[in-house]
């Protein structure tokens, strides 16, 4: 068993949360140079670290030994969602998961179709009506919040437009509290992020708990009728299916695909993920390699353990980054480039070797309604428009927290494609 490479520091001025959040990417590719090692050990949020950067430590983590390494319960997500199937541990987390699986499988799953198709056709059919180039990621993320809004609370934009739009503003003041810092102040004139989200949160709930009482239909009702821990559960549950981080996530995939399929170049690869199923499933699972909406997630070693052969002391946190750990050039050969065929050759039935939703026991119990969606929103692009950077030239680094974007929103030209073979036909 050998030691963790690199070092934890001490207490408060060895911590490196700071120059981890600043940019994560870095902060890990420096010290996998220097310690050759896609494991290594540093002071995170003032806690001992093991960052697990390799397929081998992520499946360990999360899949053989979940058992071992828990939700932290002092997170920031448990503050802002109460305890849900995300934030709990052990027995509870397992019977939450056991009761609110069969809304997301199954004949639950199927009955979503229909809704997802309307949705993508309604907020999707406009892209080129302006003639103007569009704010990709603004105009996914409002399809991301149509989709859940409507899916899980029965509150749809075109029916009650004045509630849909009072929930996506409190949704937005309530994300707000996870990406700032947790100090409930209030003084005349002004309140702290945090003070503002709780706010929010409570009159989300008010909303949310009324729907519960007075709507038996669709996936509230149904969430109402399961057997859940507490009074509470299902309006926790609630609020976390309809948080802004969904739609954003959502949002970060689908600008992620327009991005790599953009332009003349890759019109043979549209044509392609339109005509073929199974190389459209390649696609999708190449974006989610290249660019995963969420940069991992965070454990506690409930026990003395270990990780790829590294010694993991009980108390230590283990963070999984998945832009890493999708970039393992032990399982990912030319692990830096977009090759959708990988996942119908050297690795195919590879899938769970990806985690930009968590794997294992504890993976995002969504991840089949996200599929569902992403295959329609993308092929009604693929079916529909042609689409391209406009300017052709734009700075598209990502910024990697709290949900995966470009920095500098990318702007794209979409052209319906009987447009195209309209100006072609004329050219001809």
């Amino acid at each position: 068993m050998a030691k963790l490479p690199g070092n934890a520091g001490v207490s408060v001025i060895g911590d490196k949360s700071l120059e981890f959040y600043r940019d994560p990417l870095d902060f890990c590719r420096q010290r996998i140079e220097k310690h050759r090692s896609r494991v290594f050990q540093c002071r995170l949020l003032n806690r001992p670290t093991a960052f697990i950067c390799s397929v081998q430590g992520m499946r360990e983590l999360l899949c053989e030994k979940s058992n071992l390494f828990l939700k932290d319960p002092t997170d920031l997500m448990t503050n802002m969602y109460g305890d849900t199937v995300v934030t709990t541990n052990g027995e509870e987390a397992c019977l939450l998961r056991l009761s609110l699986t069969s809304l997301f499988t199954g004949s639950c799953l199927k009955s979503s179709n229909d809704y997802i198709t309307s949705v993508c056709e309604r907020c999707l059919k406009d892209l080129s009506l302006s003639g103007q180039p569009e704010c990709a990621y603004s105009a996914f993320k409002r399809l991301g919040t149509e989709l859940v809004l409507g899916l899980f609370l029965n509150v749809r934009a075109e029916e009650q437009p004045e509630l849909y739009q009072d929930i996506v503003q409190l949704c937005t003041q309530h994300w707000h509290g996870l990406i700032s810092a947790p100090v409930n102040v209030k003084v005349p004139l002004w309140s702290s992020g945090f003070s503002t989200a709780l706010d929010a949160r409570e009159k989300l709930m008010e909303i949310i708990k009324d729907k519960l009482e007075n709507d038996k239909q669709g996936f509230v009702g149904s969430l109402g009728s399961l057997p859940l821990p507490n009074s509470n559960s299902a309006s926790q549950h609630l609020l976390l299916f309809i948080s802004a981080l969904i739609p954003k996530a959502l949002a970060s995939l689908l600008t992620s695909f327009t991005l790599a399929l953009g332009g003349n170049k890759q019109e043979k690869t549209r044509q392609r993920a339109m005509e073929d199923p199974d190389y459209l499933r390649g696609v999708l699972l190449e974006v989610q390699r290249l660019w995963p909406p969420f940069i991992g997630g965070r454990r506690i070693a409930d026990q003395d353990s270990t990780l790829a052969g590294f010694h993991v002391p009980k108390g230590y946190g283990a963070v999984y980054i998945s832009h890493a750990i999708h970039r393992d050039p032990e399982v990912f050969h030319q692990p830096d480039d977009f090759l959708p065929e990988r996942w119908s050759g050297r690795n195919a039935g590879q899938e769970h070797f990806l985690c930009s939703f968590g794997s294992g026991p504890r993976n995002c119990i969504g991840v089949k309604l996200t599929d569902v969606f992403l295959k329609e929103a993308c092929m009604y692009l693929l079916k529909h428009y042609n689409w391209c950077l406009d300017p052709p030239v734009q700075d598209l680094d990502y910024k990697w927290l709290p949900v995966s974007r470009p920095a500098k929103t990318p702007i794209i030209s979409f052209t319906r494609l009987d447009q195209t073979r309209s100006h072609r036909s004329n050219v001809g």
